[in-house]
């Protein structure tokens, strides 16, 4: 497979797959599970899930391991199997993209939940540490690029970073940060700095995930593309819309009609590697990827 930055340094567009939380609640999963789990106990629907976005046209697929780091695993009392379940979500996701021509696996890592010094208990070594154990799982069961996702502390990036490339010197990082308070992360940070801050890491890829819809994801984007290093790309994973309740149940509005309007206006602005996030489905990848295509 080739490095994900040497294929977007050639001009080629990159579609991201979309939710995994929903789709495996979907699937049978109860609130209050832990998703990791089902890397050994169902991988067969973790992987129908990975396959629907595959089908749909997304070129990197996410392990399902956004809560794989030990303090995550712990609420759960499965931190003695860190290793143990990232492994098999690299294993699982890459037994879909094997079944796809030019399809990543972009190994998942999210924030650990503990905040660092001086707010928190958490020392750069410590992070760093929890991290790498995470990460070794992904790089053994076979993945592209390690995905740092949903962060809003960069020196929690940091640390992260920094495990991603003590572990695996070779393999791509990519990170993105959440920002959904006011156009800043929950720790303050802002779009410009973060892209400046993290390319410095030797990060090429780096963007946002998640946060309050398409609408603040514009912004983000603009003030992003304002400030990025010739080198860098951005990537862009929007939540499908904000989850309104409706009868009863929380859902998501963003259709994929908005997506694909999104995914118009984002690469006007020269960005061409975008997914989804929370609420999102197969159809939305679709949209994206239907966009894109036309490029």
């Amino acid at each position: 497979m080739k490095n994900v930055y040497d294929w977007l340094d050639a001009g080629n567009t990159l579609v991201g797959d979309g939710a995994m939380g929903t789709a495996l609640q979907n699937a049978g999963l109860t609130d209050g599970g832990a998703p990791e789990l089902w890397n050994v106990e169902h991988p067969d629907r973790v992987a129908t899930v990975l396959n629907s976005y595959a089908a749909a046209g997304a070129q990197f697929l996410t392990t399902n391991t956004f809560g794989g780091s030990a303090p995550r695993l712990a609420m759960h009392d499965l931190e003695a199997r860190v290793f143990e379940l990232n492994k098999a979500g690299s294993e699982v996701a890459r037994g879909v993209a094997d079944k796809y021509e030019n399809v990543f696996v972009f190994g998942d890592v999210g924030p650990s939940g503990d905040l660092m010094e001086p707010m928190g208990t958490l020392t750069h070594d410590s992070a760093k540490q929890l991290f790498a154990d995470q990460i070794s799982g992904l790089v053994a069961g076979g993945c592209d690029a390690i995905l740092i996702e949903t962060m809003s502390d960069l020196s929690e990036v940091q640390a992260a970073v920094d495990a991603a490339h003590e572990v695996a010197p070779s393999m791509p990082v990519v990170v993105t940060l959440s920002f959904d308070t006011n156009l800043h992360t929950m720790m303050g940070v802002k779009p410009a700095n973060a892209i400046t801050e993290i390319a410095k890491m030797g990060v090429r890829l780096i963007g946002a995930n998640c946060g309050r819809g398409t609408d603040e994801m514009r912004i983000v984007a603009e003030q992003m593309a304002a400030v990025k290093p010739a080198d860098v790309h951005i990537l862009l994973q929007s939540n499908a819309g904000l989850p309104q309740l409706i009868g009863g149940d929380f859902i998501y509005t963003g259709t994929p009609e908005d997506m694909a309007v999104f995914a118009t206006d984002m690469t006007a602005l020269g960005i061409k590697a975008l997914g989804s996030c929370c609420g999102s489905t197969p159809e939305h990848t679709a949209a994206i990827s239907g966009v894109l295509a036309n490029l």
